[in-house]
């Protein structure tokens, strides 16, 4: 009796033919592909409250006022106006706003749909330390990039006194929403900088003396990505964001310590009670050329003659 392929059951391995491979990558890849567009079209109606999101802290630090009188008042020597250039600006720009939170609201959706397709060929340990890996490392993005969030401002206003006097700055918004996403990535990802040593060190590839020698450059390389990432003359806010990413490395090498320490009081007690031992694939000497060669040497015939016209040995 035939019977259909969703009837047969799954490998418990995961494994499966190339086709089905190509079926289920299609379906996953479809799922993702649905759930970004229907956030975007919902996120399109609310697109300006998104780009006021954004923008609020840093129009806040920067912007002008409305009125020369304000301006005065508040003592603002330097600020920014921000514009819209072009006819079809205003559109480009709020499909652009709804596809970026559409990808990143459905991102729950579409990574798991990506897991789901990644995870049967997994081991059991395997899926253990990509559960900690994810589970660790979505708060740490969050983490920059809130962080981020709370630095634009400053960041936003420091720019701004390089502006000449008497010259009018224009911002573009689509320029401002650029500044600001890359931002928040780049916090968010150099948050990931402790997660990635970890897992290099879980693996075996870098240990953590290793780790704890470098800290001199990494303190130094880390400074100068704060100092470049928040171009301002204050100290303070210079070493607000260089500051965590080094608690956070510091943090990732005395872990590294401690799992090499483990790793080595394993080794010395020897396998545990539910491992095997290790196989001694050295090869024994199973006596001389000359009884090897006797083994292999074919039995003598008792006589000459064949019969039917064979012989003894055949």
């Amino acid at each position: 009796m035939l019977t259909s392929a969703r009837n047969t059951e799954k490998d418990p391995e995961g494994r499966m033919p190339l086709a089905d491979h190509l079926r289920e990558l299609r379906n996953r890849l479809a799922k993702a592909m649905l759930a970004i567009v229907l956030v975007t079209i919902v996120a399109a109606f609310y697109y300006n409250d998104i780009i006021n999101f954004f923008t609020k802290p840093v129009l806040d630090s920067v912007g002008c006022p409305e009125t020369f009188a304000e301006l005065a008042k508040q003592h603002k020597n330097q600020c920014a106006q921000i514009t819209i250039n072009g006819l079809l600006a205003p559109f480009t720009l709020a499909l652009k706003v709804s596809l970026m939170a559409g990808v990143v609201i459905a991102s729950p959706v579409w990574l798991y749909q990506l897991w789901a397709f990644v995870a049967p060929g997994l081991h059991r340990s395997e899926k253990k330390y990509a559960y900690a890996f994810v589970g660790t490392g979505v708060p740490l993005f969050f983490g920059g990039a809130f962080f981020a969030y709370k630095v634009l401002p400053t960041t936003a206003k420091v720019l701004m006194e390089f502006t000449p006097e008497g010259v009018k700055n224009l911002l573009p918004l689509d320029d401002l929403l650029d500044l600001v996403t890359r931002m928040v990535v780049v916090f968010g990802l150099s948050f990931e900088l402790p997660l990635l040593l970890v897992m290099l060190n879980l693996t075996g590839i870098l240990t953590g003396k290793r780790m704890l020698g470098w800290w001199r450059g990494m303190i130094i390389g880390i400074t100068v990505f704060a100092a470049v990432a928040t171009p301002s003359t204050d100290p303070l806010t210079m070493l607000a964001l260089a500051g965590p990413i080094w608690i956070l490395y510091f943090g990732a090498v005395l872990f590294s310590l401690f799992n090499d320490r483990r790793k080595r009081r394993r080794d010395e007690s020897g396998p545990a009670d539910d491992e095997a031992s290790d196989l001694d694939l050295t090869p024994e000497d199973i006596g001389g050329v000359e009884s090897v060669s006797a083994r292999r040497s074919l039995p003598e015939q008792a006589t000459t003659d064949r019969v039917n016209g064979y012989d003894d040995v055949t």
